[in-house]
């Protein structure tokens, strides 16, 4: 017995140290983590090549290559949209000064009292009498952007670094998993084998059917967005889709995507009406429908619970923190439902009493 706690007391001290590296490392260990994450999910790709009879390092190159044309299809998609709307906001932003000081502005007047002009000349003069607190935020920001270079560098290397470990990965992906196995204690060996199986369902499981919903809904909203004749349906509807997958900031950031490119058409309130209803639909058959049906209620691994890991691991250990955070979760489940099955079969449960022999 005195054995059994020894080795348990061992391995709770090595799980608070690797959570100590874990935290101290934390802003080096992004590219790592990101490239683990994306070999997880690709790795069953490429044993199915393999079986197929491609060769490892041809299936491992063609699917690292796969993702990467992508991602800049992607990028190739978003960055027009940008530029598209920015030149548009720059163009229209005459028009919609015009337009608030014909409706805003005597409305804000009557209802508020407040006395307020929008044109060139009034903004110029608001400049000039506020250069002062202008200059001061003026350092602000460059001090800002000081950091945020820094920040820019990080994510450069992150994106430079992740491809490279994410071949590796790939390469000796079996070989880590029979090194893994063989580390565990072999009383443990069962245990903890059905436990990471458990987990692996509960990830795969929940990845797989988040994906079906990515999809689906960036179909839903590009069809959509181009039957109510929204300008750049297609990379709004496929950016909201993507972005489903953090649990309610994705929508957010969408549809605000969407009223604001609604918005600068400046035809009326149709567009974002129109907005309005195509998202409120979204939400519906989202949460009603695709999730249930495509996720599960059987993973056990609520929205809610999604978002909490999110922003607790990213408080803690910032964008590593986030990529842990569905392993995390997952691993935390499994661990719930064993503690619940204990407790259930336990005596303090059932009220059992012991046999006393007269």
């Amino acid at each position: 017995m005195s054995s059994d706690r020894l080795q348990t007391g061992l391995w709770i001290a090595f799980g608070l140290v690797l959570l100590w590296l874990l935290y101290l490392l934390s802003p080096i260990l992004a590219p790592f983590l990101l490239a683990a994450i994306i070999a997880y999910v690709c790795n069953p790709l490429v044993q199915r090549l393999q079986v197929w009879g491609v060769p490892h390092l041809a299936a491992v190159v063609g699917v690292i290559a796969t993702l990467g044309l992508i991602l800049v299809g992607l990028l190739l998609i978003l960055i027009p949209l940008l530029q598209y709307e920015l030149m548009l906001l720059v163009e229209r932003l005459p028009d919609a000064l015009a337009l608030v000081n014909e409706q805003l502005v005597p409305w804000l007047k009557e209802h508020f009292g407040i006395r307020l002009r929008l044109d060139p000349p009034y903004l110029r003069k608001l400049l000039n009498d506020n250069v002062t607190e202008l200059q001061g935020l003026g350092m602000h920001v460059f001090t800002s952007l000081r950091i945020g270079g820094m920040a820019l560098v990080g994510i450069a290397t992150t994106l430079l670094l992740t491809p490279v470990v994410l071949f590796y990965l790939l390469m000796d992906w079996n070989k880590l998993v029979t090194r893994i196995d063989a580390a565990i204690p072999r009383d443990w060996h069962a245990k903890c084998s059905q436990l990471l199986r458990d987990i692996d369902a509960v990830l795969s499981e929940f990845l797989r059917g988040q994906l079906l919903v990515m999809l689906a809904l960036a179909v839903y909203y590009s069809i959509a967005l181009s039957i109510a004749g929204i300008p750049s349906a297609l990379p709004v509807g496929i950016l909201t889709g993507l972005l489903i997958f953090i649990p309610y900031v994705g929508f957010g950031i969408g549809f605000l995507l969407a009223l604001m490119v609604a918005g600068l058409q400046f035809t009326g309130l149709s567009p974002v009406i129109a907005v309005l209803v195509i998202y409120g639909l979204g939400q519906v058959i989202e949460g009603f429908f695709l999730t249930p049906y495509l996720v599960g209620d059987r993973i056990g691994l609520h929205p809610l619970a999604v978002l909490f890991a999110l922003m607790a691991f990213a408080q803690l250990f910032g964008f590593t923190g986030v990529l842990i955070a569905l392993p995390a979760s997952a691993a935390l489940l499994v661990g719930l439902r064993e503690v619940r099955a204990l407790y259930l079969s336990s005596r303090l449960y059932r009220g059992d009493q012991p046999n006393i022999e007269t």
